[in-house]
């Protein structure tokens, strides 16, 4: 390898031979450009299709709620849109919580 390149010729290597400043650049010629609207296409009203509901899976959680500790207990019904039994009980006893004390589960169904 030469090492005795002098430093034009180094920047010749790296960034290619330089570009003559001396050219003129032509100004742009603008057209003027035609002005667009856009707007929505009348369209005639389509009916909706009413489309047939999925069967949704549903659990009935029964349980036995009240505010006093072996005192009057009645029955709660909850229904949660969940295959999972788990989870429809934690659901339910959260919603029982939220009015009484004392919550007892007594069944998970499936409807």
């Amino acid at each position: 390898m030469n090492s005795d390149l002098t430093e034009e010729e180094m920047r010749r290597a790296l960034f290619g031979t330089p570009q003559p400043e001396e050219q003129i650049s032509t100004p742009l010629v603008q057209h003027p450009v035609p002005e667009i609207i856009f707007t929505k296409p009348a369209e005639a009203p389509i009916a909706k299709k009413k489309v047939a509901k999925a069967f949704t899976p549903r659990l009935r959680v029964t349980l036995r709620v009240g505010n006093d500790f072996e005192g009057i207990m009645t029955e709660l019904i909850h229904e949660a849109d969940t295959l999972s039994s788990l989870l429809a009980e934690q659901e339910a006893v959260k919603a029982a919580k939220k009015k009484y004390k004392y919550v007892e589960l007594v069944s998970v169904k499936s409807m």
